[in-house]
């Protein structure tokens, strides 16, 4: 699914002709809850890889680095680790505000705030799904945004006019994360419960909310 998603274009990055958001988006995070943080960023770089390998694309350092903001999103999905996914986004907020650039459009970097808030609030806080959805994706592009602003020469004009365009690619990717994430529990607890699958330990997690079918038999 990644490698076909990965060549689904959504939309293009601006500075960069050749450069597309893609359906990949929409549901990559997501391999942090069910695979765990680790194995689920470890799934995806093997994708991403295989999917430089077969588009021929060299292994540069810039096109490694592209692979970063995703991986991260995974990570902080699924993770219960506040302090690493706090620090994350303040720490690319650091890097782009010591940018010449960053400097005079330091205040397009508040939306990495969001993961930040996303992460400290109370467990008891509904919607959790939501918050996590849209921490993760903005994760994905803090650290993006940190790679970008080093590799891809833009004007302070061209960082300000992504603001609007930026919230509304992320309120879609992230509405696009809560979906596949419902759709992906539903389908997976039917088939694991229809066949009697018995997973090992931690082998797949899996929320018992999304049991549809199974709670519909009673």
């Amino acid at each position: 699914m990644i490698l076909i998603g990965k060549n689904i274009n959504f939309s293009q990055l601006i500075g960069e002709p050749n450069q597309f958001f893609t359906l990949f988006q929409f549901f990559g995070p997501i391999a942090g809850f069910f695979l765990g943080p680790i194995y689920g960023a470890a799934t995806i770089l093997l994708a991403l890889l295989a999917d430089l390998l077969i588009l021929g694309k060299t292994f540069s350092l810039i096109n490694l680095l592209r692979l970063l903001p995703m991986l991260f999103a995974a990570y902080y999905f699924g993770t219960k680790n506040r302090t690493v996914s706090v620090i994350v986004p303040l720490i690319c907020m650091t890097l782009f505000m010591m940018h010449p650039v960053g400097r005079e459009v330091w205040f397009f970097s508040l939306y990495w705030l969001i993961p930040v808030v996303a992460t400290l609030l109370p467990k008891r806080v509904p919607g959790q799904v939501v918050w996590r959805s849209y921490g993760a994706t903005f994760t994905a592009h803090a650290v993006g945004g940190a790679i970008w602003i080093y590799t891809v020469p833009m004007t302070a004009a061209q960082w300000i006019s992504l603001i609007p365009i930026v919230a509304y690619e992320r309120f879609l990717f992230g509405l696009g994360i809560i979906a596949s994430y419902a759709i992906f529990n539903i389908l997976l607890n039917y088939i694991v419960d229809k066949w009697k699958i018995k997973l090992p330990v931690k082998a797949l997690n899996l929320d018992q909310k999304f049991a549809l079918f199974r709670n519909a038999k009673g």
